[in-house]
């Protein structure tokens, strides 16, 4: 389980990623790479990781359902996402 100063870190980040998003679009598609440079440094979509949205894991993001694999495999098993089977045979 990840910290909630760090899961709270990358909830600023995507605030921050969504609010800027108009403005990086305009400024890129001018070419003013000096208007760019002002931005907030997490303003930009490249510093956002993905992580599980329950446990803040930041590893084995599985993108589709936007949890770890860990929390996915518990999931699975315990019947709580629909359509997910355990393989046997």
């Amino acid at each position: 389980m990840a910290k909630e100063s760090v899961k709270a870190r990358e909830r600023k980040r995507e605030a921050l990623v969504i609010r800027f998003a108009e403005k990086r679009k305009a400024l890129k598609a001018a070419g003013d790479y000096e208007g760019l440079d002002k931005l907030p440094r997490n303003a930009s979509p490249v510093r956002l990781h993905n992580r599980c949205k329950l446990t803040g894991r930041p590893r084995g993001y599985m993108r589709k359902f936007g949890i770890s694999r860990v929390t996915f495999r518990e999931m699975a098993s315990a019947g709580k996402i629909p359509g997910v089977t355990k393989a046997s045979w």
